[in-house]
């Protein structure tokens, strides 16, 4: 008898966050994360998997952060980042394993690196103290270092970040790190992060993207400079935003995604021919790639076409796409949502995972065939009851008088006839889609378990719809989108798939979509909130993002846009409602601060309901549905699923 997926499974959970390929063997150094149950941490190791097929093999262990691995380019070693002595530093191990040894000593905390083709120097990108009281001017020889206590001037935008704080009292800046020596030779200097950086082909030029200066910090630009830091130069200004660039092997072009508009959510991609600085769209603005990691790269030493991972219709395909001419050749496709890919000389690896199936790492061939799995990080996964998952089409209002079809995921307990309770789950974004990761939504499991449906759908406003999809909803948020989720939820009653019972749930936008449910429909029973929006005026003024994001989506700024941002802020609509509301949120939220939450908790007190909760998680950030003490991430996830059960029987 197959068991019940419960919470404290999260501790069972291990999943990649980065690969690294060897180009001749072909190796996949993996970081692999887990959980320290004893410690409340999580711990990441690196393994090795052959693309090949062959046994895996653990590389780097102990109670660590090890992160960021990067093969050297002959593939005799291993550099990646560990806390192992402390900060976060780098390393070297090498490819048949033994004692790790730290190369330098980086004064600040060290997050990336890459290679010289030559293998004889590592491109660093660390983490250093500054002054916030110079206002980005460079101190004195003999000018003491800031003390940790002092107190924190904001002297432009923005001056705080999700996940870290206040941020003004750091830098991020590019060292060359010689590997024979450790000797470290900053590269970079001045009131600006550099985001990422690569040699050229020749090892003569660095190509790299840093944030701008000054209330521009928040845009991203590429820029140039000699190997040795000198003669740096601006190569984009037109663009918000520049990511994650790879340079062809000849050296003629660069193609990297990125964003004309800031607040703009959709990257699509981009080539720039560095002789003639010519920047134009590779392809046309079908080709959305996602923004949390680099998946562009050129194969080999050919420079006519990128590998990419492209999201459409809510899932993710690998494609081969020409350069300049941006013609697609689809290798990789499927129901599954994708990561990591990386290209080796005979294979691509990559991480899939889907609703029902955990992320694991797999690989093909070039052109897309053979593909097979690598690893076998949740065995556990496989002793729980199952469920089925299937892509359904409801027809719903378009918000402008008429009908549209749109489309998202029925998933229901294996062997299930009949109605069931139904949870509507609700994305964040809004210009995004339903993810399949497992953790941040590891009720969904614990509920089908108990003979619940889940219906999460990608309404109007999702990405990898289109452009005009996607744009529809700005400046009409929960307008037109609400009724799409109540008539999805409908059809599925009329179906006889699902009872009255039914609650929703969502993340951010997610959260937003909840609070605004439940001052306007009396359809769920039961609603949580999670890291909420709901005034977005004050939202305007102290996200980390949210002076730039909300002129966007509202299609205007503060002043502009100040009646929209009232007429949708759900807590204008709370009050006197009386749905049972859980409000779940990271006290150290920066993108939807905890006011957020505690408005809505106030206004729905106050208008009489006493059936609703604000449970705050201290030392959390917007991400702590994943990235919280793994005894909070199960607390949460105990919580929703007692809730709605409770107020639903």
């Amino acid at each position: 008898m197959s068991q019940s997926f419960e919470a404290a499974d999260l501790l069972l959970h291990r999943h990649v966050t980065d690969i690294s390929c060897s180009w001749d063997e072909g190796l996949a150094a993996c970081c692999v994360e887990s959980v320290n149950e004893a410690k409340d941490s999580t711990t990441s190791a690196i393994w090795i998997y052959p693309a090949n097929g062959d046994a895996p093999w653990q590389m780097t262990s102990g109670n660590n952060q090890d992160n960021h691995p990067r093969w050297s380019p002959d593939g005799s070693q291993l550099a990646f980042i560990s806390n192992r002595n402390g900060s976060m530093q780098l390393f070297l191990i090498p490819r048949d394993g033994g004692e790790a040894r730290q190369l330098g000593l980086l004064d600040g905390v060290t997050t990336t690196s890459e290679w010289s083709l030559d293998g004889k120097t590592l491109l660093v990108i660390v983490s250093v103290q500054v002054d916030p009281n110079l206002r980005g001017a460079r101190p004195g020889p003999d000018s003491p270092k800031p003390s940790q206590g002092d107190p924190q001037v904001a002297w432009k935008l923005p001056y705080k970040a999700d996940g870290i704080g206040y941020q003004l009292g750091n830098e991020s800046h590019l060292f060359a790190v010689d590997v024979a020596t450790g000797k470290a030779t900053q590269l970079t200097d001045g009131p600006f992060d550099v985001k990422c950086a690569l040699f050229s082909a020749d090892g003569k030029r660095i190509l790299y993207t840093r944030s701008r200066e000054g209330d521009e910090s928040h845009r991203t630009d590429l820029w140039i400079m000699d190997r040795d830091g000198s003669n740096a130069r601006q190569l984009t200004t037109t663009l918000a935003q520049v990511l994650f660039p790879a340079w062809s092997p000849d050296e003629r072009w660069v193609v990297f995604s990125g964003t004309v508009e800031e607040g703009d959510a959709q990257v699509r991609l981009w080539s720039l021919e560095l002789e003639s600085g010519e920047l134009q769209p590779l392809g046309d603005d079908s080709i959305e790639i996602s923004n949390e990691g680099s998946s562009v790269q050129f194969v080999g030493k050919d420079s006519s076409r990128v590998l990419a991972l492209i999201a459409r219709r809510g899932v993710h395909a690998i494609a081969e796409i020409t350069v300049p001419q941006g013609e697609i050749k689809w290798l990789v496709e499927g129901e599954r949502q994708l990561s990591q890919l990386i290209a080796t000389r005979d294979f691509l690896v990559y991480t899939a995972e889907s609703i029902v199936s955990p992320m694991e790492v797999h690989a093909c061939r070039h052109d897309g065939s053979g593909e097979k799995s690598l690893s076998q990080l949740n065995p556990w996964w496989q002793e729980r009851r199952r469920a089925t998952v299937e892509r359904r089409y409801f027809e719903v209002p378009d918000g402008n008088g008429g009908t549209e079809r749109i489309d998202g995921w029925l998933i229901r307990p294996e062997g299930t006839k009949g109605a069931t309770p139904l949870l509507v789950d609700v994305h964040g974004g809004p210009a995004s889609f339903t993810l399949f990761a497992y953790a941040p939504a590891a009720y969904w499991s614990m509920l089908w378990s108990k003979g619940w449906s889940i219906l999460a759908l990608n309404a109007v406003g999702s990405s990898s719809y289109g452009r005009e999809f996607a744009d529809r909803l700005r400046g009409r948020w929960g307008d037109i989108d609400l009724p799409q989720h109540l008539a999805a939820v409908k059809a599925l009653q009329d179906e006889g798939l699902a009872d009255q019972r039914v609650a929703m749930a969502g993340k951010s936008y997610g959260g937003f979509m909840s609070c605004w449910a439940a001052g306007h429909t009396d359809v769920f029973k039961a609603v949580v909130p999670m890291a909420c929006l709901t005034q977005i005026d004050a939202h305007w003024g102290t996200s980390d993002s949210g002076y730039y994001s909300d002129k966007y989506a509202m299609k205007g700024d503060d002043a502009e846009a100040r009646e929209r941002m009232h007429d949708q802020s759900p807590v204008e609509y709370l009050r006197g409602s009386m749905v049972p509301t859980l409000l779940l949120h990271g006290k150290e939220d920066q993108r939807c601060p905890l006011g957020q939450a505690e408005s809505a908790f106030v206004m729905l007190r106050r208008g009489g309901n006493q059936n609703c909760e604000l449970v705050m998680y201290p030392e959390a950030s917007h991400t702590f549905t994943k990235e919280a003490k793994p005894s909070h991430r199960v607390d949460v996830m105990q919580r929703i699923v007692e809730w709605v059960t409770r107020w639903t029987e």
